[in-house]
């Protein structure tokens, strides 16, 4: 909720907008994270039992992207709009995610423990890059004091679920269409690997209205 609270009231003026908090990251919640599949599988019970099982859309970034494509390729709901932000979509067997993650946990955990994380390098920066980290760590709710109730834990299943539970490769489901955006700072191969791991037919190709940002719209399902 926290990396959307500030843009919840502009979405309400026009739709009806519900923020998920995932299990282990919830202030509010005494929960540890678990797996991608037991997330998922709440997600989907929610929506079946409140909403006919049946969305028009559902936007995810980073972590939040690998959600919606995860959700659209089950087929146990649907979704009329998967919108997907800045997500690597990376792989990996469960011997190198387990490797992958003894190394980048204890630094992620740090970073949301106790908000410290590169202080240093935060505190020298220019104006306009601070400004660009500062929105950064609010986007992920990583502010001054950080979230003592994220676990180690929850942290090391959040990213080595991510990696272990793979995007589908040939996604098709009649009437949902992707919309996928990058930064294009990510690097010039983004669009193509999205594109690849995804396997989805490319529908169109447009530029979104945001500075230094790509939009690559794709849709499965569709027929000429």
């Amino acid at each position: 909720y926290s990396s959307f609270d500030h843009v919840l009231d502009g979405l309400h003026s026009y739709f009806y907008t519900v923020a998920v908090s995932y299990d282990g990251f919830d202030p509010n919640e005494k929960t540890e994270f678990y797996s991608m599949e037991d997330e998922c599988e709440k997600i989907e019970q929610e929506i079946r039992t409140k909403y006919g099982g049946r969305i028009k859309a559902a936007y995810g970034c980073s972590l939040g992207g690998s959600f919606v494509s995860l959700l659209i390729q089950r087929k146990r709901i649907h979704i009329d709009h998967g919108i997907i932000g800045s997500s690597d979509m990376d792989e990996a067997g469960q011997f190198m995610a387990k490797i992958q993650s003894s190394v980048v946990v204890p630094i992620m955990y740090k970073m949301v423990h106790t908000g410290k994380f590169m202080q240093k390098k935060i505190n020298e920066a220019d104006k306009s890059k601070k400004e660009m980290i500062d929105g950064f760590l609010n986007m992920f709710g990583i502010e001054q004091g950080g979230n003592p109730w994220i676990t180690k834990q929850s942290v090391y299943n959040q990213f080595y679920s991510d990696l272990v539970t793979k995007v589908q490769h040939g996604i098709d489901v009649p009437g949902t269409t992707i919309h996928v955006f990058y930064a294009t700072k990510m690097g010039k191969n983004t669009k193509r690997d999205i594109v690849l791991i995804s396997k989805i037919r490319t529908f169109g190709d447009t530029t979104c209205s945001m500075k230094n940002c790509f939009a690559v719209i794709v849709q499965s399902g569709w027929k000429k």
